[in-house]
């Protein structure tokens, strides 16, 4: 298995998927209370979008990725913001299939290479991109994409770096998603727009499964 292949939970996850090839939009998921965890992987799953990060930002993460994991199989759920190596151990413990950072030290790369999952270290300069590379390290995230230059860097890095291969996250909306996931080097865009915090507020699952099957539509 690759640092970017997905191990296997369900039929419907094949192992030598790489995380950036399961849907066109990663959800990136901030939840306060675990209860909701379920119903909204549920939701997302059902409109067509099986990998959903869900951050470390709230105490209610962990529990969050532990109902999703065994709860949801055909959810292939991740951790975002992992930022430690005490993150990688505790995550993958929940269940996290794959592990997300926003940037990433020599220490944190190491324990997400030992985890057993494929992970994303977050870059958002050329000489990152190249470090990780060095490293043996082609899939990343491009963050916080928007800020770090958009689809202009992005496709300004496609010449000298082609072996590099992204997932820009951070100001990514319905509308402009479109223009990254036509680079040649980015395999999908992370984005929270199929998951509005009035939506999780509310419960409305049928509205999140709508916008995640508009999001999964970008693939065509």
């Amino acid at each position: 298995m690759t640092s970017s292949a997905v191990p296997p939970a369900s039929p419907s996850a094949s192992p030598d998927a790489s995380v950036l090839d399961l849907a066109p939009v990663v959800p990136v998921v901030v939840l306060h209370d675990a209860a909701d965890a379920v119903p909204l992987a549920r939701a997302l799953v059902a409109g067509g979008l099986p990998a959903i990060e869900v951050t470390l930002r709230t105490p209610a993460a962990l529990a969050s990725i532990r109902a999703m994991a065994a709860e949801v199989p055909d959810a292939v759920v991740g951790a975002g913001t992992v930022i430690s190596p005490e993150h990688v151990r505790d995550t993958v413990d929940a269940g996290a299939r794959f592990l997300v950072s926003p940037g990433w030290t020599d220490a944190l790369l190491e324990a997400m290479k030992a985890s057993g999952v494929p992970f994303l270290p977050g870059v958002s300069t050329t000489s990152e991109v190249v470090a990780l590379l060095e490293r043996g390290v082609r899939e990343m995230k491009f963050f916080p994409a928007e800020a770090a230059g958009g689809t202009a860097y992005l496709k300004a890095l496609s010449a000298p770096l082609p072996q590099a291969r992204f997932c820009p996250t951070g100001g990514i909306s319905l509308a402009s998603a479109p223009s990254y996931l036509a680079l040649p080097n980015v395999g999908c865009v992370g984005g929270s727009w199929m998951v509005p915090s009035d939506a999780v507020a509310a419960k409305d699952w049928d509205r999140v499964a709508r916008l995640a099957a508009e999001a999964a539509a970008l693939a065509g």
